[in-house]
C-alpha cells in the first residue's frame, strides 16, 4: 500500500500531535516494510526515521497554484506519488474526495472552550465541514472517551469512528538517577491554558511551606500562555529532548498532571512506563489511559491537590504502589499495536471508498 501522512505536526519541535505523527510513521514503516509511506507538508520538517528505506519525504508546493496546499498542492503531490490512502494526523484531510482519507481527531478541545485554543479558529471552522461533507472516510480517536464525544458532537455514524490508543517509545524506561539531588514534582506537557498549570503551581507552593520539595515544568510554552515568573524551587526547563525525559520521570516524587481535558494524556503513560507515580485529573480520557494506576482528583478541588502532593512527600510507600501499578499498566501499550490497528483502518477506508464509487 502507498500511504501518505500529513507531516505538518513535525514542523513543531514538541507536543502530543508531533509525537503521534513521528511514532506512528516509524511504527508503520517498521511493521509493514512492503508499504511505501510518505510524509507530506508544505513546510520544512525533519524525517523521524531517515534510516527506514520505505519512509519518505514528499515535496512541497512546486508552483504558485500549489501554494494553496490543501486544495491544490497536496492533491498534486498525492497524484504524482500514486498514493492510495491519506492520513490526516492533525484534524484535516484534502478538500477533494479523490481517494480514501483517514482523519485523527485527537480531542474536542477546540470546540469545548475557546479560551483553550485562541488560535484554533481554522480548525474549529474547517474540521466540522470536512466531516459533514463526507470528505473523511474513516476517523481515528485516541480513546473511547473522544470517540463518543466525536460521534455525539458531529453526528457521525459510529462505524466510521475507531478508538486506537497511543503508546510510548521503548526508551522510556525506569532510569537510575542521582538520589542525592533535591526532591521534586514534575509536570511534562505544553504550557497552555487547558493544562491547568496554575493549579499545580499554587498547590506546590502550599506544600513547599512545610516540605522542602521543588517543582520542574517541562514543555514548550504556547504564545497564549503567560510567562511563569521565576521563584525559589520552581525550575522551568522548557522543551527538552525526548531522550532526557526518562531520567526526569524516574527521579520525580510524582508526575503531576492536572489537565482540565485530554484526548489521551500521553505524559501520564510516559511517566508510568518510566516507573513514576502519577497524580492526575479525573478527565475521562486520562482515566481510560491510567486504568486505575494513577491517583486522580477533581480539578475543582485545590485542597485535594495540595493534600495529595503533601502525602506524596510523606508517604513513599503509597507512591511505590502507584509506581508498580503504573509499570504494569504501561506494558499493555505499544506503537506496534497502534500501527497494526491503524493499518486496519486504512484497509477499511479503501474498502468503503471503493463501495462509494
Amino acid at each position: 500500500m502507498r500511504i501518505a501522512l500529513d507531516a505538518t505536526p513535525l514542523t513543531v519541535a514538541t507536543g502530543g500531535v508531533t509525537r503521534y505523527t513521528a511514532e506512528l510513521a516509524r511504527a508503520l514503516a517498521q511493521s509493514y516494510p512492503d508499504d511505501e509511506i510518505y510524509l507530506l507538508s508544505d513546510q520544512p520538517f525533519e524525517n523521524p526515521a531517515p534510516h527506514l528505506t520505505n519512509l519518505h519525504d514528499g515535496r512541497g508546493p512546486r508552483n504558485v497554484m500549489e501554494r494553496r496546499w490543501w486544495l491544490w498542492g497536496l492533491q498534486g503531490e498525492l497524484s504524482r506519488l500514486n498514493i492510495e490512502v491519506f492520513h490526516g494526523t492533525d484534524f484535516s484531510v484534502p478538500y477533494l474526495p479523490v481517494r480514501p482519507s483517514v482523519m485523527t481527531l485527537h480531542d474536542l478541545s477546540p470546540w469545548l472552550d475557546p479560551n483553550w485554543h485562541s488560535s484554533a479558529d481554522r480548525i474549529r471552522g474547517r474540521t466540522p465541514v470536512l466531516l459533514r461533507l463526507g470528505l473523511v472516510t474513516m476517523i481515528i480517536a485516541p480513546s473511547e472517551a473522544v470517540r463518543r464525544q466525536a460521534i455525539d458532537r458531529f453526528r457521525l455514524r459510529s462505524d466510521r469512528v475507531v478508538a486506537i490508543p497511543l503508546a510510548v517509545p521503548d526508551f522510556f524506561q525506569p532510569t537510575e538517577t542521582n538520589h542525592a539531588s533535591r526532591r521534586y514534582f514534575l509536570y511534562v506537557g505544553t504550557l497552555e491554558p487547558r493544562k491547568n498549570v496554575d493549579l499545580l503551581i499554587e498547590s506546590w507552593r502550599e506544600v513547599r511551606l512545610t516540605h522542602e520539595v521543588d517543582l520542574k515544568l517541562v514543555g514548550r510554552r504556547r504564545e497564549d500562555f503567560p510567562e511563569v515568573p521565576p521563584e525559589p524551587g520552581l525550575e522551568i526547563l522548557g522543551a527538552i529532548p525526548d531522550r532526557d525525559l526518562p531520567a526526569l520521570y524516574s527521579g520525580a516524587i510524582a508526575c503531576v498532571y492536572p489537565s482540565h481535558y485530554e484526548g489521551f494524556g500521553l505524559p501520564v503513560l510516559e511517566a508510568m512506563q518510566c516507573g513514576a507515580a502519577v497524580i492526575a485529573s479525573r478527565d475521562e480520557a486520562i482515566s481510560e489511559t491510567a486504568g486505575g494506576a494513577a491517583l486522580q482528583l477533581d480539578v475543582g478541588d485545590p485542597k485535594a491537590w495540595k493534600e495529595a502532593m503533601a502525602s506524596a512527600v510523606t508517604e513513599p510507600d503509597r507512591m511505590n504502589e502507584l509506581r508498580e501499578k503504573g509499570l504494569k499498566r504501561a506494558s499493555e501499550f505499544s506503537w506496534k499495536q497502534t500501527a497494526a490497528r491503524t493499518r486496519e483502518v486504512y484497509d477499511e477506508a479503501m474498502r468503503r471508498f471503493r463501495r462509494r464509487k
